[in-house]
């Protein structure tokens, strides 16, 4: 009988690329990654786990006749997500995220639940926490059992950006201070942003862009990841296979060899 692929009962968490490797330059962060510690993520199906994307709405979808995958961009779409697009062209990457979202599906009407498949998963020398380089908060129970898992490691660093804006707004008053968000422009509760204050990320298509709304530009996660910053909005460059003949594709070619995340 053949093993399965993941065990059906816990998640994966993916260790950091290249990019967040930076983030241990520096000091606020370092302290995170001490006696050996690394940078991980949590990730989900992109789109399918993100219910207020807009903008940014994409999806790898399985043809169950060829067993292919290809990205399909959602009505409103101007920048399509690079994590579905890493969905699509990678099988072990859509596998490993289909698995987390299906397994902490099955207890998404329980937080507690939730928390506890994703602490027991947890690699022990976890330091810091990418919550979704793909996917985001899919309800409030699973947004809840983050909060739990990062008062129950004060010591470990969280971080995630997120379109899920009502749910952190519901649950603010609780958010420790080791969990740092960024509202993710392009989603469909993006006047929250506004209203309630929250610290925010634009995606831009230019450094001018992002010189003409006064935001700096964050390469590495690092502003991202920062406590101390967590007040403080930034930019992001335009990142990822964009469809072609789109203002996305004529503004990749340009940024060639610059980009950073679109999330």
């Amino acid at each position: 009988m053949t093993q399965p692929l993941y065990d059906p009962k816990t998640v994966k968490y993916s260790k950091a690329n290249a990019k967040t490797h930076a983030m241990s330059e520096v000091p606020e962060l370092a302290k995170y990654l001490e006696g050996g510690r690394k940078i991980y993520s949590l990730d989900l199906l992109s789109g399918y786990s993100c219910p207020f994307a807009r903008e940014c709405l994409s999806k790898a979808t399985l043809n169950s006749y060829t067993n292919k995958r290809k990205v399909v961009d959602g009505p409103h779409t101007k920048f399509r997500c690079f994590s579905a697009s890493q969905e699509a062209q990678y099988t072990n990457v859509y596998n490993s995220r289909s698995h987390n979202f299906r397994v902490l599906r099955e207890h998404s009407d329980n937080s507690y639940h939730m928390d506890a498949v994703l602490s027991e998963s947890m690699p022990k020398n976890l330091g810091i926490c990418r919550i979704h380089v793909a996917g985001d908060f899919f309800n409030p129970h699973y947004f809840r059992a983050w909060i739990t898992v990062a008062n129950r490691y004060p010591d470990r660093l969280f971080y995630a950006y997120t379109k899920s804006l009502q749910y952190w707004v519901d649950n603010r008053d609780d958010i420790p201070d080791n969990l740092v968000l960024t509202a993710s422009y392009g989603g469909r509760d993006d006047h929250l942003i506004a209203t309630e204050g929250l610290r925010s990320a634009m995606v831009v298509f230019s450094e001018e862009e992002a010189e003409r709304i006064g935001a700096e530009i964050d390469h590495d996660d690092s502003h991202a990841a920062r406590p101390t910053l967590r007040d403080q909005s930034f930019a992001l460059l335009l990142h990822g296979t964009q469809p072609k003949g789109t203002e996305a594709a004529t503004a990749l070619k340009e940024l060639k060899g610059k980009g950073s995340y679109s999330r």
